[in-house]
């Protein structure tokens, strides 16, 4: 067996996972809310640390969940093709599956459970399984759910079209689609509306559009290089729109990420129009210049780089418990959110991924590194 990696990809998997994880830990103590901690927390950021937190976060937010897809799109045709449709599907429905399973059941439940009694709240496990809202929340498993669906449909596709080479033509019309798509799905499901699963329909145009151009781009050999001018001009246009989302947004007067945002999440109006077109430039650009970044940059691949990346999807698994016992841990410390917050960041962080290493280094089954070739 030939295990050809591609260390850039990997590193780039382990920062995206460690930014998830992050980005959760300080949404938990937001007014705004997002993460299943806010629901219960025992201090909130001042407005205007809020405020600088979501400006901070926020524009990153519309598009590293699509770069997920986009990553895992990449590298789908080859897996496929080397294991076979039926074992393909199969590896899938165990690596993405169970996780899911076993935290939308068992594992999440339970955690938000001992949050809620920790906060005095009178409630049942079954209670957080059959009644909550959504139905079958997973935490951030919803992800694992999500790309199973779209890998067991590409697993069912009847062909394999070969396409042309990808070129900045083709990104501009795959931004305009996501962007399009969104508008029109938000007006049935809003922003940040549950369904059940946590399926997260109302991002579907970006997660879908996504994961659709990574398998256009495996075939045109972006996953070991992608050309200069792409790379270019995608870091031009997302860096544009990354300065211009904070800036619209207080030329619009939003100065409380909690309130006065109702017209942006879904509806025909023009500010919905105007998040949709934002969100598919940026997921689309901001992905593409990820991805070239890492292979230019984060070609570390020492065995710390190693581990870490073989640590990072169960990492991404554990990270719903980790979050909440170690919210727990820290809520009697009279101290303000501003505190809290960075410290449940890096110890989540440390947590997380130790104890995706010690899973890895036991053997447990888990999604392996980036391969180019496997014989």
């Amino acid at each position: 067996m030939a295990d050809h990696r591609l260390p850039q990809v990997d590193n780039l998997r382990t920062l995206m996972v460690a930014w998830v994880i992050g980005a959760h830990a300080l949404m938990g103590y937001l007014a705004v809310g997002g993460w299943a901690y806010d629901e219960v927390n025992e201090v909130t950021f001042a407005p205007g640390a809020e405020l600088v937190v979501t400006a901070l976060i926020g524009p990153s937010g519309l598009f590293v969940i699509g770069a997920f897809f986009f990553v895992s799109g990449l590298f789908t045709p080859e897996s496929a093709a080397r294991k076979g449709r039926s074992a393909f599907a199969m590896d899938r429905i165990v690596r993405l599956g169970l996780p899911w399973a076993v935290s939308a059941l068992v594992a999440w439940p339970l955690s938000v459970w001992l949050a809620y009694r920790v906060a005095g709240h009178e409630v049942t496990p079954w209670a957080l399984v059959a009644e909550r809202e959504p139905f079958l929340d997973s935490g951030a498993l919803w992800f694992a759910l999500v790309l199973l669906i779209y890998s067991l449909g590409y697993a069912l596709w009847p062909r394999r079209a070969t396409g042309s080479e990808l070129n900045g033509h083709h990104l501009v019309l795959a931004a305009a689609g996501v962007a399009a798509a969104s508008f029109l799905t938000r007006l049935v499901f809003p922003a940040r509306s549950g369904q059940p699963g946590d399926l997260h329909l109302w991002q579907w145009p970006q997660c879908l559009g996504m994961f659709l151009l990574g398998i256009a781009a495996a075939r045109s050999g972006w996953a070991r290089a992608l050309p200069d001018r792409l790379f270019r001009s995608s870091g031009v246009v997302a860096g544009v729109t990354v300065v211009f989302v904070p800036v619209a947004a207080l030329a619009l007067g939003i100065t409380n990420a909690a309130t006065g945002v109702d017209d942006f999440v879904g509806g025909w109006h023009w500010q919905a129009l105007l998040t949709a077109v934002v969100e598919g430039v940026l997921v689309v650009s901001g992905s593409v210049w990820l991805l070239g970044f890492a292979q230019r940059r984060f070609t570390w691949n020492g065995p710390l780089a190693t581990a870490c990346a073989r640590a990072a999807f169960p990492a991404f698994v554990m990270q719903g418990p980790v979050l909440i016992l170690l919210a727990i841990a820290q809520r009697p410390l009279p101290l303000p959110a501003e505190a809290k917050a960075p410290l449940l960041v890096v110890a989540a962080l440390v947590a997380s991924f130790w104890l995706g290493h010690l899973m890895t280094a036991r053997g447990t089954r888990q999604v392996p590194a980036v391969r180019t070739v496997e014989s």
